[in-house]
């Protein structure tokens, strides 16, 4: 399928490694025409409308925003056509706080366990991506960018910091305020996927296309789609500038751009 919306997708606002400027470029090289900007738990300061047009590409203004799902599990929320509140504005805040905190104590550990300086800042918007490509770049370690997480970052890892995040009815609650669609991200990437697609009877949209880098059965994905009246969703999940990897169709995108008008 030929992808015209990739509805996933992150900028150096967060952990991606391409600037807002760069994007209409990237998604020209990969015949995209929508791109939706999903940064980490922040919104884009530099997207001042839901929707916009930037050197000829439609840009969605988007947040993937991580919450803590019932059964205890963390879970990922996109919502798109953000327009923000200023709850969700304070909660952002809040989240962005913990994230530095966060940042620093895993700069520290991975610092002192190699013995180098990574010469990175713990900043807004930080995540593990930037550490691990620190840990890549630099001359005097062993470790590459997956590496970097097998042996150090990963949720398993000796430098692994956990972090604060929303819980899961207040994330709805606040997205749906200040979106016009909030879905689930990647249901298939979870240590629990049935659970996690159990939550989209509480949300609008789910995403169907995901590049999960592996051969999936995406039957309980379309049930759910199917059982809930759920907006399909799809993108590639970029942190570089290769994008088209998945998303949606031209019709699937007027499907979605619909639904965004009517709930928003």
């Amino acid at each position: 399928m030929s992808v015209f919306a990739d509805l996933h997708v992150h900028t150096t606002n967060s952990d991606g490694a391409m600037d807002l400027d760069a994007v209409p470029a990237a998604a020209r090289e990969a015949d995209v025409s929508v791109v939706a900007v999903t940064d980490h738990d922040r919104l884009h300061p530099d997207l001042q409308t839901p929707v916009t047009v930037l050197d000829g590409v439609t840009v969605v203004h988007g947040i993937e925003l991580k919450v803590e799902a019932p059964h205890g599990e963390h879970v990922d929320l996109l919502a798109y056509g953000v327009y923000p509140t200023p709850d969700l504005a304070a909660e952002l805040e809040r989240l962005q706080e913990d994230r530095v905190e966060r940042g620093r104590a895993i700069i520290e550990c991975v610092e002192d366990r190699l013995g180098v300086d990574l010469d990175l800042e713990a900043r807004e918007g930080i995540g593990r991506p930037h550490v691990a490509r620190a840990v890549d770049a630099h001359p005097d370690t062993d470790h590459d960018y997956e590496g970097a997480f097998e042996h150090l970052i990963g949720d398993d890892g000796p430098c692994y910091v956990a972090r604060d995040v929303t819980a899961f009815e207040r994330g709805v609650e606040l997205l749906s305020d200040a979106s016009g669609l909030v879905g689930l991200a990647h249901p298939l990437r979870y240590d629990d996927p049935g659970a996690a697609l159990e939550l989209t009877s509480e949300l609008d949209a789910v995403e169907r296309y995901y590049p999960y880098g592996r051969e999936v059965d995406a039957r309980p994905v379309e049930r759910a789609i199917a059982e809930h009246d759920l907006v399909p969703t799809g993108g590639s999940d970029a942190h570089d500038d290769d994008l088209g990897k998945a998303g949606l169709s031209k019709a699937e995108y007027r499907h979605f751009r619909s639904a965004v008008s009517v709930n928003g």
